[in-house]
This record gives C-alpha cells, sequence and structure tokens, in this order.
C-alpha cells in the first residue's frame, strides 16, 4: 500500500515539474521575436502544439492553464510584459482572447492521434490552431468594437508566420511522437 502510495506522489511530482518546465519554454517563446512580414513571430503558438503533442491534452492543458495562472498574478511570462503591463490588468488586454484560445489549441493538439494522410495532420493542426485566432477575434471585437476590420487586425498579419509553424510542427510529428514516448508522459 506504501508503494502505490509514493507511486502516485512521484508522478504527481513528475508532472508538476514537467508542467513548471512547459510554463517557462512557453514563457522564453513569447520573448522571442523573429523578424517575419508583415509583423514580427513569436513561437508561442508553436510551444503550444508541441506541449498538446508531447504532453497530451491533461498534462498540457494543466501546463497552459499554470502559465495563464503565472501571467494573471504578475509574472512577466506574456509577450508584451512587462513593457506594456502584467497581471489581470495585462491579461485583459487585445491578447485575452488568444491567450484562452491557447487552452483549445493544446486541447486538440493533445487529442488528435495525428495518423493518416499528411493532409489529414496538417487539417488537424491548423483546426487546433484556429481556435487562438477565433478566440482572439471575438475578444477584440467585444474590446474594440465590431464594425472594426477585425480579421485585418487580429488574424492576417499572422498567417504566414502561423503557417510556418504549423509546417514545422507538421514535419516534426514523428520526433515529437517519439519525445512523448521516451518519457511516457501520463497523468
Amino acid at each position: 500500500m506504501e508503494l502505490i502510495k509514493e507511486f502516485k506522489q512521484s508522478k504527481i511530482i513528475k508532472n508538476v515539474f514537467i508542467a513548471l518546465i512547459g510554463t517557462i519554454l512557453l514563457a522564453i517563446s513569447s520573448k522571442i521575436k523573429i523578424p517575419f512580414y508583415p509583423v514580427p513571430m513569436t513561437m508561442q503558438t508553436l510551444v503550444i502544439l508541441l506541449l498538446g503533442i508531447t504532453l497530451g491534452w491533461k498534462l498540457g492543458l494543466a501546463t497552459v492553464l499554470l502559465y495563464l495562472f503565472e501571467g494573471i498574478i504578475g509574472l512577466p511570462v506574456f509577450s508584451g510584459s512587462p513593457e506594456k503591463g502584467i497581471g489581470l490588468t495585462y491579461f485583459t488586454g487585445p491578447t485575452m482572447g488568444y491567450l484562452i484560445g491557447f487552452l483549445f489549441t493544446v486541447y486538440f493538439a493533445g487529442k488528435f492521434e495525428f495518423k493518416g494522410s499528411l493532409f489529414k495532420k496538417f487539417l488537424q493542426l491548423i483546426f487546433s490552431t484556429s481556435f487562438i485566432y477565433l478566440f482572439g477575434i471575438l475578444w477584440l471585437g467585444v474590446l474594440i468594437g465590431w464594425g472594426k476590420p477585425l480579421f485585418q487586425l487580429g488574424v492576417y498579419p499572422f498567417l504566414f508566420a502561423e503557417l510556418f509553424k504549423i509546417l514545422i510542427v507538421l514535419f516534426s510529428l514523428s520526433k515529437l511522437k517519439k519525445i512523448k514516448s521516451i518519457f511516457k508522459i501520463t497523468i
């Protein structure tokens, strides 16, 4: 009985450690700005997909929730923090919808098994990523008004960069599945 208790405790400790590492990767990826047209590219959405695929939907979701919590309590983990504010003030700004979309993206990236044709896998990655932009546009509409060109402001500037990141993930899927199996990540 004691052995089962220790096993459960070590599993929890392992998962907490993995989630913390994931939040660090997300924070670092939010600060990396790569020159890209028409706007600089961060690597957050790439890391969100990687977390979902390698950690699965449960631990991936827990990791992104922890990341969002860290940002809400004031840790400068978000892309524009601390320059554009920190904490709940930054979270409820123009990027809140995108940040909420991270939760859905990591969930679907973790749920899909990514089997079948390359085209099917590509569509699954696009579907997963689309929630970031769906919630981003919805929140922008609430924040700045529905009469504004929301697609041109909140999606169009990021399309080429997003396609680039999706292709990176697409051609890395077999390696990512190996990483998942090596670490036997479960929750």
